[in-house]
């Protein structure tokens, strides 16, 4: 058996490791600096109970990007000299951040042992590779990601750190080959579990839904399926499930290779980064010569983000969390026995609320931050949750889902095609949205990112907008000298939120304006880019006329998002004339 030694390194604490909403993220070059990685871990170590440190049992792996083969390595050698008593890592570091929640939770290793938390390496859906972004977070023993007082603990431990602990003389551990490695060290025995990386986690999925009626619907001719994992880890999980357990045919799977540098894409699954699947679904700016399949998804770098289209048919995040929560009784064994209630971050349109109301479905509404969600499911108030940027999950696990969230999906056509696989035309993703909207009413909804805005000029733009709020009387003849179709103001706030659980208060999550009409515009500065600033600006109308749901959504917009630009005076703020992106 090998032995190491534990060796104390002295270090100087690095200006700007605050973790946001998901963790640490930073340009590589700064990663790479020395002892930057170092301090970050030793700062987590710090700021645990210690139980959850001596003795315990740590996960760590990721989404596969640049650097997290190397920082796996830094991980381990520091866990040892901490007293951790065995690791666990994904073969070859790969985790989707799903599948990690779903380990933490449920895998017991062949010792008994279960995990008391994670590190999870993913800048999730920025860019990687030599020049790009990688990050860092750390979740905790429910699955999810670390809450304030632990993060706050971390970032107060950066400040202030002057040594790190480090087994410098472990070997490196061959994370390609699934085994497990066993060392010894000043406290003891010390192993290293390299496992398959999608055995855990298909085993959860296929206790929450039906793969049987799923595999019926993707055997028949008449439905098509096409799934992007944009070079991501999803690629793992989509060719186990979808291929090997379900048996759709290979061919439906793209860019399902997980890549260092997602294959110089965005890993990010939007109508702007998913350029081939958009194109595929008949969605691209030139028609394919091809008949598009009836069902496209895409997931972003970590998998925990999904797209969800039809053909020539794009579903809004907001739309389809509502749409998901409105059929999971009767479409997902999971839920048969019914929902404990629903919530969506604030952002997020009111499609959710009006489904909730209409069930008699306890609803919350919480700031962006998955965690937030995890402290309603721990409390066992929350079934199924969304948030508008791509995330959609349920009290499976603590972290969004993206692979739940296509497979939730199929569930929903399987059940409404059940008694029409062999007839003439099947029940559409676009049908079922259609029929949503006449049910519930539509939430014309989109987002504007402006991205790398300069930080000072957007919190000066943010200072404007909460300035405008002092008065209603003076904002509401604003708004009508900018627009006069446009609806009344009846509340100008910036988003507080008491957390029913634990009573803690989240402050300053975002500045809104709610018409009378139901319609709102959103700001928030999103705490998510590894430079500089982005401002996302949401703009939501609601109607519930079934004679005006088939609107385009731009064009409906258009007058709430004309109010939005010169309210904000985001062109003098910021030099932009227009956004990075529209979703």
């Amino acid at each position: 058996m090998v032995m190491f030694t534990m060796t104390r390194k002295e270090t100087v604490p690095f200006d700007g490791q605050k973790p946001g909403t998901s963790g640490l993220r930073k340009k590589v070059s700064v990663f790479k600096q020395p002892n930057y990685l170092h301090n970050f871990v030793q700062s987590t170590f710090n700021a645990l109970p210690a139980d959850k440190v001596k003795g315990a049992t740590v996960v760590v792996s990721g989404d596969g990007r640049y650097f997290s083969k190397d920082a796996v390595q830094i991980i381990i050698k520091m866990a040892a000299a901490n007293g951790v008593r065995r690791v666990w890592v994904g073969q070859d570091s790969l985790l989707s951040t799903p599948a990690v929640s779903a380990v933490i939770r449920e895998r017991i290793g062949a010792d008994g042992s279960k995990a008391t938390g994670a590190f999870i390496l993913t800048a999730s859906h920025n860019p990687g590779g030599p020049h790009e972004d990688f990050g860092i977070k750390y979740n905790m023993e429910n699955g999810g990601p670390a809450p304030e007082v632990i993060t706050d603990k971390i970032y107060a431990n950066t400040r202030i750190l002057k040594e790190y602990f480090i087994a410098e003389d472990l070997p490196d551990v061959d994370i390609s080959v699934i085994g497990l490695s066993s060392f010894s060290g000043p406290e003891g025995p010390f192993d290293v579990d390299v496992f398959d990386s999608t055995t855990d986690y298909v085993k959860l999925m296929k206790s929450i839904f039906d793969f049987e009626s799923i595999q019926k619907l993707l055997s028949c001719p008449k439905f098509t399926f096409c799934y992007d994992a944009l070079h991501g880890v999803a690629g793992i999980y989509a060719k186990r499930i979808f291929v090997e357990e379900l048996r759709a045919n290979q061919s439906s799977l793209l860019n399902c290779t997980p890549k260092e540098d997602f294959g110089g894409g965005h890993p990010d699954p939007n109508l702007t980064y998913a350029k081939e699947l958009v194109a595929r679904m008949g969605l691209g700016k030139s028609s394919s010569q091809n008949e598009p399949p009836e069902f496209g998804a895409a997931a972003d770098g970590d998998a925990d983000r999904n797209m969800i289209l039809g053909k020539r048919f794009f579903v809004t995040p907001s739309d389809s969390v509502a749409i998901i929560a409105a059929n999971a009784v009767e479409a997902i064994p999971y839920f048969a026995s019914g929902l404990k209630g629903v919530a969506r971050s604030m952002p997020t349109s009111a499609a959710l609320d009006v489904v909730a109301k209409k069930l008699n479905l306890k609803f919350f509404e919480v700031p962006t931050g998955w965690k937030f969600f995890g402290n309603l499911m721990d409390a066992g108030l929350c079934s199924i949750c969304g948030e508008e940027s791509f995330g959609t999950g349920s009290d499976h696990i603590r972290e969004k889902d993206g692979i739940w969230a296509v497979l939730a999906w199929l569930s929903i056509l399987a059940f409404k095609n059940k008694d029409n696989l062999k007839g003439q035309k099947l029940v559409t993703v676009e049908d079922i949205v259609l029929g949503h909207w006449a049910t519930y009413g539509r939430h014309y909804y989109t987002r504007y990112d402006y991205e790398n805005v300069d930080a000072g000029a957007a919190k000066e733009l943010m200072a404007h907008l909460v300035n405008l709020q002092s008065s209603l009387p003076n904002l509401n003849k604003l708004v009508k000298e900018m627009r006069s179709d446009v609806s009344e103001v009846a509340q100008a706030d910036e988003f507080e939120y008491k957390d029913p659980v634990d009573g803690s208060v989240s402050k300053h999550q975002g500045i809104r304006y709610l018409f009378v009409d139901g319609s709102r515009l959103v700001f928030r500065l999103s705490g998510t880019g590894s430079e500089g600033a982005t401002i996302r600006v949401y703009i939501e109308q609601y109607e519930n006329d079934s004679s005006k749901t088939g609107r385009d959504s731009q064009e409906a917009l258009a007058p709430l998002v004309d109010v939005a630009i010169k309210l904000s005076k985001m062109k003098e703020f910021t030099g932009r004339s227009a956004p990075t992106v529209i979703t």
